[in-house]
């Protein structure tokens, strides 16, 4: 939250402290007079809403469904396409009379600013359709320049390497892309009106649009597929902007790919670049990205069947099929039908039925590839080369292998559009599909071909033989769903002329089982199907949204992102805490160091404090009434030395095992007979991970030993520490241990029982009783710091109540059996009367247990009255009530009890 200054001076305040905070952008503030209580019992909390249904989708896409051109008379014409496949997307919209369904993209034309409202007007009544209006050079520059240039050459696994490509990154086409988005934002953000609207986004065009829709409408139900391929992260992570687009992508709800692998290719990229660690649940992907659960759909798209099987009664499909069935009678054909796109390996197909027909001298005469390649969807030097390449290659083999005298070329190529009904015809006459694509998210071309074959329900005329063949590279995602056809590699030219070979003369039996179990795949998951499942998925995924508390933090593509909390967590107020404090007459601080005085920094050398947090530290020690007890992952020797110079300062180290109370010298443990000669075995284990895991390192202190591998390859670290948790359960299986795997990158092994909670509950047990001198303390404050803490809560809140939240922790401990576990040393004797204000806070999640123990012991009666603060840091899921955004906030909150001053540059530290 500390990348952009306006976001974190979004709160309003006058006071710098309080003024560095994330700005709400709920509903808004409470009304005056109204204040959230400390406890989930209390009736002033907001009662969460209740999940509402949607009751519009809007479906999003560079282009809309609707072809436009100019009438005779000078007017505009429209044409809904039903062929585009956001149009079919409404087949598995359920049958709602309440939900409207609107489409929002471009027209494939430019339309002039006097004509644009009529034609938008025209187009919503029509069509239920919002044209979004981009300004001719922008629109070129992101379309032709950003999406075409750019993002699909990256998509698809193209760097641009040479100093000469037109690939290579321009802020300006970047620009574009961004303001391009913003335009479709502005649509959407005009038609809708509700945080519970869907909206589906559609493509690679509008991969920044979720984290600007979610800037508009924090609870907005965002769905996102992708219809190209993923690339690796070693190709993604040298896009320049890849954080934007990837936090982009993650401010949806629900993230859709074709394959499994372009999901774990995206998956890969969160956690290389962006530190996200996937889970997965009874089939389903999530990944937690601040607060919100963000769902990985794995699901192929489909075709409408019942589209092609129709198109068999047309008179002009009628017409063109028996001209082709004149044309290549007796012979064998094979078809291919591509975009004209370096990926689609239309070259690679020529030259291996060119190899084909060389092999095999008995098919000259006999075997015809017909194929079919539409016009290019952008310009450049690699396309016109390519196409010089496959035009010459045609005539090559035409001429090497045509028979004039029987009216044969071996090659028919139609560089053009193909209307669907001659497109259908072609697949129906065609012996074998081949589809030979480098690369590609999908290629529906499998499925249209094997729909043709399948043919009109019944018996007729025009009924198609069922029986297919397919040639599929392995690369384009309708590969896996065919399990019938045969799978080559397209860079292969001897692999894909076998293939081809071996697919025409496979007997008509194996054809037709073939053809039988791809057509019930191809009709039962059909397009309607697939909509369908994502729309239920992103219903399920968003199910909570209403009961979310939203708060935006950063304002850049590469900082913005929307946290969501639990209603109940909430930010904590000084002002309530400042008066608790001043009407107490003892006062308890348990503060984990580690996470709330000090940085977490990535690159930090040492954690030692610096002078600014030592001279809060002694003002905070220097009053009387006041305990204050530092925990820390860090040995005593190290506290020791750091904190010398605060008197009165009680310190915790190694995570529970040691403590040393306020005014000592003296060290001190319950655990000083533990059996520590595990770590004669444990040691060698980690040392052999340490020397087969580059970047890892071993941490050994008197009480346990850690595995820290946060500098080593995310994937390898992840994969070494969960084979090394099996191997030490195994071997350890009989030693009074714990295993603690956190996800800050480390595996630890301690002994069993020692908490940081276990620690707190035994000083609070031990505290020594209030002194005359401290009794005074509290009578001596100023007249403006000793208004009554009732006076605070005088809207009905109860003073003394703290509620702790029961979220799961995120670290997995695996507790050996045997070993008692080791309690603290509670008194038995009538207990003296405890302190009347308690504040923890830690940041780390080896700190919940201090939070879940402080709720425990907050239940007896020698802790009843006491004003208890249990404060996490940093905005997530924790069993404390109350967080802070960061470091600075607590030196901020604990200077301003005491009246430490504090410099300006600290804070912003």
């Amino acid at each position: 939250s500390f990348h952009n200054l306006a976001a974190l001076l979004g709160s309003g305040e006058t006071a710098l402290g309080p003024a560095m905070r994330g700005a709400t952008v709920q509903a808004g503030p409470p009304p005056v007079g109204q204040r959230y209580s400390r406890s989930s019992t209390e009736t002033n909390l907001p009662t969460p809403a209740q999940p509402s249904q949607p009751t519009r989708l809007i479906i999003v896409s560079h282009q809309l469904p609707v072809r436009v051109k100019r009438g005779a008379a000078g007017q505009w014409e429209f044409e809904w396409d039903e062929d585009a496949l956001v149009a079919q997307v409404k087949e598995g919209v359920p049958a709602d009379p309440e939900l409207d369904v609107l489409y929002v993209g471009c027209l494939s034309v430019d339309i002039g600013i006097e004509e644009q409202e009529a034609v938008a007007v025209e187009l919503k009544r029509l069509y239920r359709c919002c044209p979004v209006y981009i300004d001719p050079e922008v629109k070129e520059k992101f379309y032709k320049g950003f999406c075409k240039q750019q993002l699909w050459p990256l998509f698809h696994y193209i760097l641009p390497l040479s100093t000469s490509s037109t690939g290579r990154f321009e802020s300006e086409l970047w620009q574009a892309y961004v303001k391009a988005n913003k335009a479709f934002c502005d649509q959407i953000v005009q038609e809708s009106a509700t945080d519970s609207d869907l909206v589906w986004i559609h493509d690679y065009h509008l991969l920044v649009l979720p984290s600007l829709l979610r800037k508009r409408f924090n609870r907005v139900r965002v769905g996102v597929f992708l219809h190209c391929p993923f690339p690796s992260s070693e190709i993604f992570r040298c896009f320049p902007r890849r954080e934007e687009l990837l936090r982009s992508m993650l401010n949806a709800d629900l993230i859709g790919f074709h394959t499994f692998d372009y999901a774990r290719h995206f998956l890969s990229c969160c956690t290389r670049m962006l530190g996200l660690e996937h889970e997965t649940s009874r089939g389903s992907i999530t990944l937690d990205y601040y607060g919100r659960d963000v769902g990985i759909k794995i699901m192929p798209t489909g075709i409408n069947p019942a589209r092609y099987l129709e198109g068999f009664a047309w008179e002009e499909f009628k017409w063109r099929r028996g001209e082709l069935l004149a044309q290549f009678e007796g012979r064998i054909v094979i078809i291919g039908v591509d975009d004209m796109d370096v990926f689609k390996g239309i070259e690679l197909r020529l030259q291996a039925f060119e190899r084909l027909l060389e092999r095999h001298p008995e098919l000259h005469g006999l075997l015809v590839l017909v194929q079919v390649s539409y016009p290019p969807r952008s310009a450049g030097k690699d396309i016109s080369e390519l196409q010089a390449f496959i035009a010459n290659l045609v005539m090559s083999i035409n001429r090497k292998y045509g028979q004039p005298s029987m009216d044969y070329l071996p090659v028919h190529y139609l560089e053009r559009h193909v209307p669907l009904h001659e497109r259908m015809a072609l697949y129906s006459v065609a012996d074998c599909a081949v589809v030979t694509a480098t690369r590609d998210g999908m290629n529906l071309v499998p499925y249209e071909y094997i729909a043709c074959r399948q043919g009109p329900y019944g018996e007729g005329s025009n009924a198609a033989p069922q029986d297919s063949m397919l040639v599929v590279s392995e690369f384009v995602g309708c590969s896996p769903s065919l399990s019938g056809a045969i799978r080559v590699n397209p860079w292969s030219i001897d692999s894909v002329a076998d293939g081809m070979f071996t697919a025409v003369r496979l007997p008509l039996e194996h054809r037709r089982l073939r053809h039988e179990k791809h057509w019930n795949y191809v009709s039962q998951h059909t397009v309607a199907y697939w909509a369908s499942s994502f729309l239920t998925d992103l219903l399920r995924v968003t199910c909570g949204h209403e009961a979310m508390k939203c708060y935006s933090l950063g304002l850049g593509l590469d900082t913005f992102r929307m946290v969501a909390l639990d209603a109940n967590f909430r930010k904590l107020e000084e002002t309530l805490v400042v008066s608790a404090y001043d009407c107490a007459s003892q006062r308890v601080f348990f503060l984990d160091y580690d996470s709330t005085l000090t940085g977490t920094e990535q690159h930090a050398i040492s954690l030692a404090p610096d002078a600014q947090v030592l001279a809060v530290l002694c003002a905070l020690t220097a009053v009387p009434s006041n305990h204050v007890v530092l925990f820390s992952g860090q040995t005593k020797a190290e506290l020791s030395e750091w904190f010398s110079s605060v008197p009165r300062i009680g310190l915790v180290a190694e995570n529970g095992f040691y403590i040393k109370q306020a005014g000592s010298d003296e060290w001190s443990s319950e655990e000083l007979h533990t059996d520590l000669t595990w770590k004669k075995i444990v040691l060698p284990i980690l040392q052999q991970y340490q020397e087969s895991t580059d970047g890892s390192s071993i941490e050994s202190k008197e009480s346990a030993l850690v595995w820290h591998y946060k500098d080593a390859d995310p994937d390898f670290g992840s994969w070494q520490a969960k084979e090394l948790l099996d191997h030490l359960e195994g071997v350890l299986c009989n030693q009074p241990v714990e295993l603690v795997a956190g996800s800050s990158a480390y595996v630890e092994i301690k002994p069993q029982g020692v908490s940081n909670g276990q620690a707190l509950e035994r000083l609070l047990a031990t505290l020594p009783p209030l002194s005359s001198t401290a009794s005074t303390s509290a009578s001596t404050l100023p007249a403006a710091r000793t208004a009554s803490a009732d006076s605070i809560l005088s809207d009905g809140s109860a003073s003394g109540r703290c509620h702790l939240s029961h979220s799961s922790m995120a670290d997995r401990v695996v507790t050996r059996p045997l070993g008692a576990m080791r309690s603290g040393s509670i008194p038995t004797t009538p207990e003296p009367p405890g302190p009347d204000f308690v504040m923890c806070i830690g940041g780390v999640q080896s700190d919940e247990d201090m939070f879940m123990r402080l709720e425990a012991v907050r239940a007896t009666p020698r802790m009843q009255a006491a004003e208890v603060f249990a404060v996490t840091v940093g905005q997530k899921p924790s069993r404390a009530p109350f967080y802070l955004n960061d470091t600075s906030e607590v030196l901020h909150l604990v200077a301003r009890l005491v009246h430490a001053p504090l410099t300006f540059a600290t804070i912003f530290e």
